[in-house]
């Protein structure tokens, strides 16, 4: 049987521990939520359900929580479990690899990669993956997408080259406004100093990797690498390194074919203002 909502289980879950580990730090200080929430600027309801493990923390909130409590990045740490858990098991192991990056390299066959992706993007990709979601389950998952675009900004960052398949581009995710800001934040990233990004033109035509989206990964160590081939509906991990060098042979090939960064910035700039992007061909 399911456990009331406000018992506390540390055991349970990280979202469970980080609410748990909260609330018994506020209680040493003899706070009440209402002086919490006047410490970190979060709305009192909404710091009673992350106490009891019915809304995952923000990040910020983490790391104000640190600084509140003094507890030398304990906060941040636990969100950092949070945030992996709210991946299904099958992505975990690569989110796992994915924080000991210092390269990632990322073919997008059909949508652009979550380290790219802006708020609106995301939470209309993850609301067509789930229509069913309630609000606070489709919240969860796109600030846990959000969560993971800190690799691009910590120091050191990891660096990421990105090559886009044309069809990302023509396909209106979350409709026309949507998408035409989606591609003006790929053109600012484009040619920037830890991302680069190529677009792949239809013109190319075919190319050995058609079937889905690939990342290669080069991890802290500098000699291992993974690759991660994503379709629809499966995903999975390669850690054998003849494997993972097959796949890095195909992406360097397509690399060649695609059009170079400032060019490929120069392609997402004309495609915002191309008003027959977003309509039907003509018969």
């Amino acid at each position: 049987m399911a456990k009331p909502s406000h018992e506390l289980t540390p055991s349970y879950s990280s979202l469970h521990l980080f609410g748990y580990t909260m609330r018994r730090h506020r209680r040493n200080e003899e706070w009440s939520l209402a002086k919490l929430s006047d410490l970190v600027s979060y709305d009192r309801t909404h710091l009673y359900r992350i106490e009891i493990g019915e809304r995952r923390p923000p990040q910020d909130l983490a790391a104000s929580l640190d600084i509140v409590f003094d507890t030398d990045k304990q906060f941040t740490l636990l969100w950092e479990l949070v945030n992996k858990e709210t991946f299904p098991n099958r992505y975990r192991r690569y989110m796992d690899y994915e924080s000991r990056a210092t390269v990632l390299q990322t073919y997008m066959a059909q949508s652009v990669d979550g380290l790219l992706q802006t708020e609106e993007y995301a939470r209309a990709q993850l609301r067509a993956g789930n229509p069913h979601a309630s609000e606070d389950e489709l919240e969860e998952k796109v600030q846990a997408r959000m969560g993971r675009k800190r690799l691009l900004t910590a120091d050191p960052p990891s660096h990421l080259w990105g090559i886009l398949d044309e069809a990302v581009i023509r396909r209106p995710v979350g409709g026309e406004a949507v998408m035409r800001r989606q591609l003006g934040h790929l053109a600012e990233f484009a040619d920037s100093p830890t991302v680069k990004l190529q677009v792949l033109p239809f013109s190319h035509g075919e190319h050995a990797l058609m079937g889905g989206s690939l990342t290669i990964l080069r991890l802290k160590d500098h000699y291992s690498w993974v690759a991660y081939k994503e379709g629809n509906d499966f995903g999975q991990l390669f850690e054998n390194q003849d494997e993972v060098t097959q796949f890095q042979l195909s992406y360097d090939l397509l690399r060649a074919y695609a059009l170079p960064p400032k060019e490929s910035a120069a392609f997402l700039r004309a495609a915002m203002e191309d008003s027959t992007l977003w309509e039907p061909p003509g018969i």
